[in-house]
């Protein structure tokens, strides 16, 4: 039975690749649908599945087998709260795309993307774009947050399409694997690649004046080809980023400065909230864990559905 990789979901109909042949427009077989998947997407961009072609119909084929997954990113369904909407599939990295203006990406929205992103054991990058934008103390600020999240083992790149800063450090972060690229609308995420791959000529969008907040230019997640072997899948921008298939406990797992003090508190199950002896309160209090990265830890324990 062919094989191939979803590159574009509409949500009924998915652009399957195959190797040496033609691509293929899929619909999925029935049964698939209704097996109790807690999951509104049943097939993400970068899955691998197998087809059948269907007869009498050119280039259209029926998706009969996901293939397993090495990876996922997900996140909990803006609709269905008690589902996971799957953001892509089959990921070398994950890199997000923010700005401290506009739009302004929060340092909860950030947390929470890297957080998703540890959960699944995904490598991320933070791409902090317009840069060109911010005046001397936003400038500093952002340097500030770079150096903090660098520090924590997650590169970071400031960059602009208008002064052509960090672009080549962008292209060769993307440089043969397949990288889910994301972020709140109007971050610059397709001037980027565009930027670095003008032949795509992925959409763009203004900014609005209400609330400097972007307005949508990518309707369905996409994956591109940059180059053979160099892939990108580029997603709706992101609102809200909820939490989804995690247990309390495990949250303070994500995040790398907590991680590397498991074992030092004096209870084996602290909550790292209230407990004494606990070795990330000492930790935050001596000033070796931002209060920002804390805050949101607690934000992310009590399911706070301030996700922006």
């Amino acid at each position: 039975m062919p094989e191939g990789i979803v590159m574009r979901s509409t949500g009924s109909w998915y652009d399957v690749r195959t190797e040496g042949g033609p691509p293929m427009q899929c619909r999925l077989r029935g049964k698939i649908k209704l097996q109790d998947l807690k999951v509104t997407n049943p097939i993400a961009v970068g899955d691998r599945v197998r087809f059948e072609p269907e007869p009498d119909q050119h280039n259209r084929g029926v998706i009969s087998e996901i293939l397993p997954r090495h990876n996922y990113i997900i996140r909990k369904s803006v609709h269905k709260s008690a589902f996971g909407h799957i953001i892509a599939a089959n990921i070398d990295q994950a890199i997000l795309i923010v700005t401290l203006a506009y739009p302004r990406t929060s340092l909860g929205f950030i947390d929470r993307f890297l957080v998703t992103a540890e959960s699944f054991r995904i490598p991320a990058v933070l791409v902090f774009n317009k840069s060109d934008l911010l005046d001397e103390k936003a400038a500093s600020y952002q340097q500030d947050m770079a150096e903090l999240y660098g520090s924590l083992g997650y590169p970071c790149l400031l960059t602009s399409t208008v002064t052509g800063q960090g672009m080549e450090q962008f292209r060769e972060t993307l440089q043969g694997k397949t990288s889910l690229v994301s972020g709140h609308s109007g971050v610059g995420k397709s001037s980027l690649v565009n930027s670095i791959s003008p032949e795509l000529r992925l959409r763009t969008g203004e900014i609005s004046s209400f609330a400097n907040k972007g307005t949508h230019t990518t309707t369905f997640a996409e994956m591109f080809e940059l180059e053979p072997g160099t892939f990108i899948i580029d997603t709706p921008g992101i609102k809200e980023l909820g939490l989804a298939d995690m247990e309390k406990p495990e949250i303070s797992h994500y995040f790398p400065e907590m991680r590397d003090r498991l074992g030092e508190c004096r209870y084996h199950n602290c909550t790292h909230v209230h407990e004494p002896g606990c070795a990330v309160l000492e930790a935050v209090e001596g000033g070796e864990i931002a209060p920002s990265r804390y805050h949101n830890y607690l934000s992310m324990l009590e399911g706070d559905d301030n996700r922006r």
